[in-house]
């Protein structure tokens, strides 16, 4: 029997960003896949909400990626199921989107629960034009693969976003300074956070930054 799978935002890290709507979906629905459960069970406690069960969900990695999602699968021939990552909306460079088209394969309907995007945040506070933009998810690690993806970006005539962990920042201005100029740029981590940080500027003078202030966050 079909049921529901609900695609539900969660906080960036401020909690008293979490929509009413969204507690109400997770606090109603038997079970809830996340990212990390220890991260979600937190933000169940700090709302009141304890009925549902948890499950381990990301496809991240290979060895459980099958196991993962049948256990999920399994789940919604049982009854609705919501799922959602540590931060932020399901799918967009979070755990998601491959048991989203599972469970479309499977016949189930899908229901958004609409809530916080770092990249939409990010790109709302840059000041930079919004009319269109190119979200690039995650830099490659390696410097050629790196390089090679912003080339074939550099002509995109909206914004750029894109995730990059905090030891790889350094290297990334240095590729996108090479490959795109000294082109504007904003810089945005710990989103609506305590140590919220967001800086504009330009690539030049963010590379420069960067090689005498460690990023964190």
């Amino acid at each position: 029997m079909p049921h529901t799978l609900y695609i539900v935002g969660t906080p960036l890290g401020n909690a008293a960003d979490w929509s009413l709507r969204a507690q109400q979906v997770l606090a109603a629905t038997p079970v809830i896949a996340a990212e990390d459960t220890r991260v979600t069970a937190r933000l169940l406690a700090h709302c009141g909400i304890s009925g549902p069960r948890l499950l381990t969900y990301t496809d991240a990695f290979a060895p459980k990626k099958a196991q993962r999602q049948a256990e999920v699968l399994a789940a919604l021939q049982a009854g609705d199921v919501a799922l959602v990552s540590d931060a932020g909306m399901p799918g967009i460079a979070d755990p998601g989107s491959e048991l989203v088209q599972a469970a479309i394969a499977a016949g189930h309907r899908i229901v958004p629960v609409p809530g916080p995007s770092a990249p939409v945040t990010a790109l709302a506070a840059s000041g930079l034009p919004g009319e269109r933009f190119l979200f690039l998810g995650f830099l490659p690690r390696q410097r050629g693969e790196r390089q090679q993806l912003l080339r074939q970006a550099a002509d995109e005539p909206g914004a750029l976003v894109c995730f990059e962990a905090p030891h790889r920042l350094l290297d990334c201005l240095q590729d996108l300074v090479a490959v795109l100029g000294d082109r504007r740029v904003t810089l945005a981590r710990e989103l609506t956070k305590e140590h919220e940080e967001i800086w504009h500027g330009r690539l030049g003078e963010a590379l420069a930054r960067s090689q005498t202030q460690a990023p964190r966050g």
